[in-house]
């Protein structure tokens, strides 16, 4: 009578055992994809900023041109 206890007692610790693992890494695996997530908004974001401040650049050497032009190319 005793033994059944025990097995019975001991699958339902392995079942909980195995249930509560479950949920855990579940858990761990949504928080990480929503990390991941929120770094490739942020890595999106700073892509974009790079790319206009090259189109910056580009636009302030071209007004230098310009102007050095202008000046007769005593500027700066």
């Amino acid at each position: 009578m005793f033994a059944q206890a025990e097995v019975v007692v001991g699958l339902l610790s392995l079942l909980g055992t195995l249930i509560g693992s479950v949920t855990g890494i579940l858990a761990a695996n949504r928080l990480t994809n929503f990390r991941i997530s929120q770094l490739e908004k942020k890595v999106e974001k700073h892509n974009h900023l790079v790319e206009r401040v090259a189109i910056v650049e580009n636009s302030v050497k071209s007004a230098h041109h310009r102007i050095d032009d202008i000046e007769g190319g005593t500027g700066r």
